[in-house]
Protein backbone atom coordinates (compact mmCIF):
# COMPACT_ATOMS: atom_id res chain seq x y z
CA UNK A 1 0.00 0.00 0.00
CA UNK A 2 1.27 2.99 -1.12
CA UNK A 3 1.76 5.96 1.56
CA UNK A 4 0.97 9.41 0.47
CA UNK A 5 4.12 12.14 1.50
CA UNK A 6 4.75 16.05 0.60
CA UNK A 7 7.65 17.61 0.75
CA UNK A 8 9.51 20.52 -0.96
CA UNK A 9 11.71 19.60 -3.36
CA UNK A 10 13.93 22.47 -5.32
CA UNK A 11 11.78 24.99 -4.02
CA UNK A 12 9.07 23.35 -5.17
CA UNK A 13 5.94 21.22 -3.09
CA UNK A 14 5.85 18.13 -4.29
CA UNK A 15 3.50 14.89 -3.43
CA UNK A 16 4.23 12.15 -3.89
CA UNK A 17 2.97 8.46 -3.37
CA UNK A 18 5.62 6.40 -1.90
CA UNK A 19 6.00 2.37 -1.19
CA UNK A 20 6.97 2.14 2.93
CA UNK A 21 10.15 0.56 1.27
CA UNK A 22 11.33 3.01 -1.20
CA UNK A 23 14.91 4.68 -0.74
CA UNK A 24 14.56 8.43 -1.35
CA UNK A 25 16.85 7.36 -4.16
CA UNK A 26 14.22 5.43 -5.85
CA UNK A 27 11.78 8.44 -5.11
CA UNK A 28 13.67 10.98 -6.79
CA UNK A 29 15.37 8.78 -10.10
CA UNK A 30 12.00 6.85 -10.77
CA UNK A 31 8.97 8.74 -9.22
CA UNK A 32 10.21 12.18 -10.32
CA UNK A 33 12.19 11.42 -12.97
CA UNK A 34 15.25 13.45 -11.32
CA UNK A 35 18.54 11.37 -12.39
CA UNK A 36 21.20 14.06 -11.24
CA UNK A 37 21.32 12.17 -7.93
CA UNK A 38 23.32 9.27 -9.11
CA UNK A 39 23.58 5.56 -7.84
CA UNK A 40 26.24 3.90 -6.83
CA UNK A 41 27.22 1.48 -4.35
CA UNK A 42 23.71 1.36 -2.56
CA UNK A 43 25.50 1.26 0.82
CA UNK A 44 26.55 4.99 1.62
CA UNK A 45 30.21 4.45 0.82
CA UNK A 46 30.86 6.25 -2.22
CA UNK A 47 28.38 9.66 -2.07
CA UNK A 48 27.22 9.51 -5.74
CA UNK A 49 23.70 10.09 -4.40
CA UNK A 50 24.34 12.96 -1.90
CA UNK A 51 21.43 15.49 -1.39
CA UNK A 52 20.59 18.57 0.72
CA UNK A 53 18.21 17.26 3.38
CA UNK A 54 16.69 19.99 5.32
CA UNK A 55 20.07 21.63 5.14
CA UNK A 56 22.62 18.86 5.83
CA UNK A 57 24.17 16.50 3.16
CA UNK A 58 22.65 12.72 3.49
CA UNK A 59 23.26 9.77 1.40
CA UNK A 60 19.34 9.20 -0.93
CA UNK A 61 20.28 5.93 -1.14
CA UNK A 62 20.34 4.74 2.94
CA UNK A 63 17.03 6.64 3.75
CA UNK A 64 13.52 5.58 3.44
CA UNK A 65 11.10 7.51 1.64
CA UNK A 66 9.30 8.61 4.75
CA UNK A 67 12.06 10.78 5.79
CA UNK A 68 11.35 13.12 2.87
CA UNK A 69 7.43 14.12 4.42
CA UNK A 70 7.86 17.45 5.39
CA UNK A 71 10.89 17.87 4.57
CA UNK A 72 13.26 20.49 2.14
CA UNK A 73 15.43 18.67 -0.65
CA UNK A 74 17.44 20.05 -2.54
CA UNK A 75 18.90 18.07 -5.19
CA UNK A 76 21.99 19.22 -8.35
CA UNK A 77 18.74 19.78 -10.72
CA UNK A 78 18.28 22.54 -7.93
CA UNK A 79 21.24 24.48 -7.89
CA UNK A 80 20.93 25.70 -11.80
CA UNK A 81 18.96 28.71 -12.52
CA UNK A 82 18.69 28.66 -16.21
CA UNK A 83 21.40 28.35 -18.39
CA UNK A 84 23.33 29.96 -15.02
CA UNK A 85 25.24 27.11 -13.17
CA UNK A 86 25.86 27.42 -9.68
CA UNK A 87 29.47 28.89 -8.52
CA UNK A 88 30.85 25.33 -7.26
CA UNK A 89 29.96 23.52 -10.05
CA UNK A 90 32.15 26.51 -11.97
CA UNK A 91 34.76 26.08 -9.60
CA UNK A 92 35.20 22.23 -9.86
CA UNK A 93 35.15 22.82 -14.13
CA UNK A 94 38.27 25.15 -13.59
CA UNK A 95 40.09 22.85 -11.47
CA UNK A 96 39.41 20.13 -14.18
CA UNK A 97 37.81 18.19 -11.79
CA UNK A 98 35.30 17.29 -13.88
CA UNK A 99 36.15 13.82 -15.99
CA UNK A 100 33.06 11.18 -16.52
CA UNK A 101 30.68 13.31 -13.78
CA UNK A 102 29.45 10.47 -12.33
CA UNK A 103 30.50 11.71 -8.42
CA UNK A 104 30.13 15.50 -9.22
CA UNK A 105 26.56 15.74 -8.24
CA UNK A 106 27.30 14.50 -4.63
CA UNK A 107 30.13 16.30 -4.39
CA UNK A 108 28.85 19.46 -5.20
CA UNK A 109 25.71 18.46 -2.97
CA UNK A 110 28.55 17.69 -0.42
CA UNK A 111 30.47 21.50 -1.00
CA UNK A 112 26.96 23.09 -0.62
CA UNK A 113 25.91 22.09 2.51
CA UNK A 114 29.01 22.36 4.25
CA UNK A 115 29.35 26.10 2.70
CA UNK A 116 26.50 27.14 3.10
CA UNK A 117 26.40 26.41 6.84
CA UNK A 118 30.20 27.34 7.11
CA UNK A 119 31.50 29.53 4.72
CA UNK A 120 34.58 29.86 6.47
CA UNK A 121 35.26 26.19 6.86
CA UNK A 122 38.46 25.21 7.30
CA UNK A 123 40.99 22.37 5.41
CA UNK A 124 39.86 19.76 7.56
CA UNK A 125 36.09 20.60 7.44
CA UNK A 126 36.58 20.31 3.61
CA UNK A 127 38.92 17.25 3.91
CA UNK A 128 36.29 15.38 5.78
CA UNK A 129 33.65 16.48 3.43
CA UNK A 130 35.04 15.39 0.52
CA UNK A 131 36.63 12.43 2.42
CA UNK A 132 32.72 10.94 1.91
CA UNK A 133 33.23 10.55 -1.77
CA UNK A 134 34.84 8.31 -3.97
CA UNK A 135 35.81 9.46 -7.75
CA UNK A 136 37.40 6.84 -10.21
CA UNK A 137 38.63 9.34 -12.65
CA UNK A 138 40.83 12.16 -11.47
CA UNK A 139 43.05 12.71 -8.83
CA UNK A 140 41.76 14.04 -6.01
CA UNK A 141 44.27 17.08 -6.22
CA UNK A 142 41.80 18.58 -8.98
CA UNK A 143 38.63 17.73 -6.82
CA UNK A 144 40.62 19.30 -3.78
CA UNK A 145 41.85 22.44 -5.93
CA UNK A 146 38.13 22.78 -6.96
CA UNK A 147 36.63 22.49 -3.24
CA UNK A 148 39.17 25.69 -2.30
CA UNK A 149 38.17 27.69 -5.60
CA UNK A 150 34.12 26.79 -4.54
CA UNK A 151 34.68 28.28 -1.12
CA UNK A 152 36.44 31.71 -2.15
CA UNK A 153 33.29 31.90 -5.13
CA UNK A 154 30.62 31.00 -2.10
CA UNK A 155 32.38 33.84 0.21
CA UNK A 156 32.09 36.18 -2.70
CA UNK A 157 28.50 35.31 -3.55
CA UNK A 158 27.39 36.04 -0.05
Amino acid sequence: MADLIQFTLNGTPQSVAIDPADKIIDVLREHLNLTGTKRGCDDGTCGACTIVLNGEAKRACLLPAAKLDGADVLTIEGLNRGADIHPIQKALIEAGAVQCGYCIPGIVMELYALYTKKPDADDGEIKTALSRHFCRCTGYEAIWEGAKLAQQYMQAKA
